[in-house]
């Protein structure tokens, strides 16, 4: 990689709004890391021969804590300038709290809470100045919760809120920009045919979002188009 341009280690890149994001740092001249699961080709594999050796493609399953561990050894003699932990999932949207089970809640709750901490405490040395950014979502605010709507979910972004606030609490000297970040509900094969933004309106919006940050410090949870979002 050109030691001329920032790095990106986007960790789930594979499809959506991971592979929307490398796609865009790409684009904008940035060398990018990105990680997939298992060993099958993804549509990150399409972008290697467009940009000339700047896309390096790990494979790592977040939630397996060995395979991050050996995920931060092959890269410990890289740094970069922004680490964005995009892995996530949902349930069925229409399973409440009284009625999920067990093993899917502990699925959603550790794939998207516990899994990207984990991510952020063993791969933090890897970012020693820059931006920590995890994909949260609007649904993760406790103050914007009016309709109960999508509640498994909300309660792992939510989570996953708290924790990154942990996070900062802990590491309140860190001069690092640490980021929440709610991409709005966009047109993937997670959000569904019916969400109300197109990748090509939510994307770029969330990384000129990102790099208006960058150099400020401390912790926020913002939109795509760079406003606050309630705790």
């Amino acid at each position: 990689m050109s030691s001329s341009n920032k790095r990106l280690l986007i960790i789930g890149a594979s499809r959506g709004l991971g592979y929307a994001l490398a796609a865009e740092y790409l684009e904008r001249g940035w060398d990018v890391t990105g990680t997939v699961r298992g060993s099958q080709r993804t549509k990150l594999h399409d972008l290697e021969a467009a940009y000339g050796g700047r896309l390096a493609i790990e494979s790592v399953d977040i939630n397996d804590p060995a395979q991050v561990t050996g995920l931060c050894g092959r890269l410990a003699e890289k740094s970069f300038d922004l680490l964005l932990i995009n892995a996530g999932v949902k349930n069925d949207d229409r399973e409440t709290i009284a009625d999920v089970s067990t093993d899917e809640f502990v699925r959603v709750m550790v794939t998207n809470a516990l899994s990207p901490m984990r991510v952020v405490e063993t791969m933090q040395h890897l970012v020693p100045s820059g931006t920590i950014a995890v994909m949260s979502s609007g649904l993760g605010s406790v103050a914007n919760n009016t309709n109960g709507n999508y509640e498994v979910y909300r309660g792992s972004k939510a989570a996953l809120n708290m924790f990154m606030r942990s996070f900062a609490a802990r590491h309140a000297a860190d001069p690092r920009t640490l980021l929440l970040l709610a991409p709005g509900w966009v047109r993937t094969d997670m959000g569904g045919p019916n969400a109300r933004l197109s990748i090509e309106e939510s994307i770029p919006n969330l990384a000129n979002t990102i790099d208006a940050q960058a150099g400020k410090g401390g912790l926020q949870y913002l939109d795509y188009l760079g406003r606050a979002v309630p705790w």
